[in-house]
């Protein structure tokens, strides 16, 4: 079995964030980046089927060379080769399109990307992936077994979970639960070594067209003052929401 892990390279969730030019672009200084978590735990099962089935994984971003030392972790943590776009990655659909053609030439059996990246949230990449591919979908997955060409995965729905049946060739959107938060790897000094042999594929983007682009950002707006009532006092709890806040 053949796997291809698709990473988003996302700021580190203690940094803080800024915007220049007017909000209109976000601010790198300082930051710290990381592999998304979602793809963490994608990465994480990948290398699961390949101690335990003998599966061979591939990693792959869309990414100028600043994304380099995230994807050389994926190779230190095990992973067998890597394939970096060298683009910016503007919209979903972009991302999709440069992934989708990693595949096609690849002969992938399973890929496996997060259901979404930290940073925008846009949850768009696996469905139109697969989509792009013409390959079975599951995502919020949070369990994936294969036995030959068959896979069983479960996910998250409203109100419970969801057991299905498919067959690879597939596309995963992946989360938390797809193996547990224990299971997640650091790299050691060997495989950090290693990563350095490994081999990292540059290649040009096929397109350059975005369908979307970003005109501003805007942080949340700060918390407002916050006004303490004794637990005893119901009286004046009740003025306050409906005079103060107005939401009875």
């Amino acid at each position: 079995m053949k796997i291809l892990v698709c990473l988003s390279n996302v700021p580190d969730t203690t940094s803080k964030i800024n915007f220049t030019d007017g909000d209109t672009k976000f601010d790198t200084n300082g930051v710290q980046f990381v592999i998304n978590p979602n793809d963490e735990f994608g990465l994480t099962r990948a290398m699961w089927f390949k101690e335990k089935q003998g599966a061979t994984v591939h990693v792959a971003t869309v990414g100028e060379a600043s994304t380099e030392p995230t994807i050389r972790k994926a190779l230190a943590i095990g992973a067998d080769e890597a394939i970096r776009v060298n683009a910016f990655p503007v919209d979903g659909f972009f991302v999709a399109e440069q992934l989708a053609e990693i595949v096609k030439n690849g002969g992938y059996d399973l890929v496996i990307a997060g259901r979404e990246s930290i940073d925008y949230n846009g949850g768009m990449v696996p469905g139109i992936l697969a989509t792009l591919l013409g390959m079975n979908f599951v995502n919020t997955c949070i369990s994936l077994e294969i036995e030959g060409n068959n896979a069983t995965a479960t996910r998250e729905i409203d109100g419970g979970k969801e057991k299905l049946a498919t067959t690879l060739p597939l596309v995963i959107g992946g989360q938390k639960g797809l193996v547990a938060e224990s299971d997640l790897r650091i790299p050691n000094m060997r495989g950090i070594m290693m990563a350095r042999q490994k081999k990292l594929n540059v290649v040009e983007p096929t397109t350059s067209k975005n369908v979307t682009s970003d005109v501003k950002f805007e942080k949340p707006a700060p918390k407002g003052q916050v006004t303490l009532v004794d637990a005893d006092n119901i009286d004046e709890l009740i003025n306050l929401l409906h005079n103060e806040a107005k939401v009875i």
